[in-house]
């Protein structure tokens, strides 16, 4: 009787010592299955994502917005070099003031005031800088938001 006492109070101080382990592998016994109530692996502290050793990034300068409408405006309109230094020129300035005035987020109305001021500002200063015709032609493109009409090809019949 005495052996069978002791075996059970063996298995009793065991079984305490080891509901930890029990305990943290399956869920701390909750009824919603691994994990508790917040499903496998989640836990009341929110996780951090990846850390990226990546800058964050920043929005494009006047220049580079320009660099890259400049191909194609030169190729819709066919400027030669002098025309798309003004033209560069005209454009850098007037989007460096357009980003600026989104940084001081004025009023609406004094947004587009504003903008209207920088856009007759713009149009002067191409004007005075290039041709008529290129002038107009640069409006015309600056009116479908300098995409360029895409010329079509002609397709060559063979004849043997």
């Amino acid at each position: 009787m005495k052996t069978k006492q002791t075996l059970f109070y063996l298995t009793l101080m065991i079984g305490i010592l080891a509901i930890n382990d029990i305990s943290a592998q399956y869920g701390y016994g909750s009824p919603y299955g691994y994990g508790g109530m917040y499903g496998r692996g989640r836990s009341y502290v929110p996780q951090a994502g990846p850390v990226d050793n990546q800058k964050p990034e920043t929005p494009p300068t006047a220049e580079e917005i320009v660099d890259e409408q400049m191909p194609s405006i030169t190729e819709a309109i066919g400027l030669d070099p002098f025309e798309q230094a003004v033209v560069r020129t005209s454009l850098v300035q007037s989007v460096q003031q357009r980003i600026e005035l989104q940084i001081l987020e004025l009023e609406p109305l004094k947004m587009k005031e504003e903008i209207e001021k920088i856009k007759m500002r713009q149009d002067a200063e191409l004007k005075a800088g290039l041709p008529e015709d290129k002038f107009n032609a640069f409006m015309e493109l600056q009116e479908n938001q300098f995409k360029a009409k895409k010329k079509k090809k002609k397709k060559r019949k063979n004849r043997d």
